[in-house]
């Protein structure tokens, strides 16, 4: 059959990325609660997006070996195996370039500050991973970023002090992103948002949870400010992180807006 994606283009240019994205794929993720148990993973399904950059000479790209490469690591997609998955589609599609984006929920149980009470919450997660090959000799660049995505409880200062009743609270959202030298695992970063913030969010409360909840953020409040330059130094005081972007994004609860503060740094 012809190869319509394999003709000649003339036009000159080169495309920076073409693939596939929102493909739904069943994953298992290392879980450090289940240490004890025979299964050590957390099933969950991913949102994939896998892309190569496009030699200006090709018309197209073949869209069915993004599956096929992906099918081939089923059951074996994790981590430790995103460069070799990433080097396998630079083969398979004959590209200098790849990358690929796991976007998936990961669940943690989580107990009541009070009563103990536990339930299932969830996180956002992410695992970003390119391979580049060089020219030279056993070249090749691989670069992971490790991602998740926090909510939690912000309270005003300024309302606080102005306030003689109370002080206005709303929900946050932390979107941390990190280069790493060694494992971290994904608590590990969730902890770090969740202690940055006026108080982190829960699942399942009883009464004596919320008052302890409410009493929490009101002696601890924070600006989206507040809690990206806490953040910051938390990340700055961890080894293995090298690099990190952050982002926090506050729903404010009397402005018909949002409030937002963000830092990127290389420690490097």
């Amino acid at each position: 059959m012809k190869d319509v994606q394999g003709e000649k283009d003339l036009r000159n240019i080169s495309i920076d990325r073409v693939g596939v994205r929102s493909v739904h794929y069943p994953i298992f993720v290392m879980d450090p609660s289940r240490a004890e148990e025979s299964c050590r993973e957390q099933p969950t399904v991913a949102s994939v997006s896998m892309s190569v950059l496009l030699p200006h000479e090709y018309r197209g790209t073949h869209m069915s070996r993004f599956i096929e490469t992906l099918e081939e690591y089923h059951g074996r997609i994790s981590p430790a195996t995103l460069s070799s998955i990433t080097r396998r589609l630079c083969e398979k599609l004959e590209a200098s370039e790849s990358t690929l984006r796991f976007d998936f929920p990961y669940f943690i149980r989580k107990r009541a500050p009070v009563s103990n009470s536990e339930s299932f919450m969830r996180y956002e997660v992410s695992l970003e991973a390119s391979s580049r090959r060089k020219e030279f000799p056993s070249g090749e660049d691989f670069d992971m970023i490790v991602g998740v995505g926090v909510p939690v409880q912000t309270l005003c200062p300024c309302s606080k002090e102005i306030s003689q009743y109370g002080a206005h609270n709303q929900r946050a959202f932390v979107s941390l992103r990190v280069r790493c030298s060694g494992l971290v695992w994904f608590e590990e970063l969730i902890r770090m948002a969740e202690e940055s913030a006026s108080a982190p969010l829960f699942t399942l409360l009883k009464r004596e949870d919320e008052k302890y909840v409410t009493e929490h953020a009101y002696e601890k409040p924070k600006f989206v400010e507040d809690v990206v330059r806490d953040l910051a130094l938390l990340l700055d005081s961890e080894p293995r992180i090298t690099w990190y972007a952050v982002s926090v994004v506050s729903s404010e609860s009397i402005h018909n807006h949002d409030a937002f503060a963000e830092i990127v740094r290389d420690k490097r």
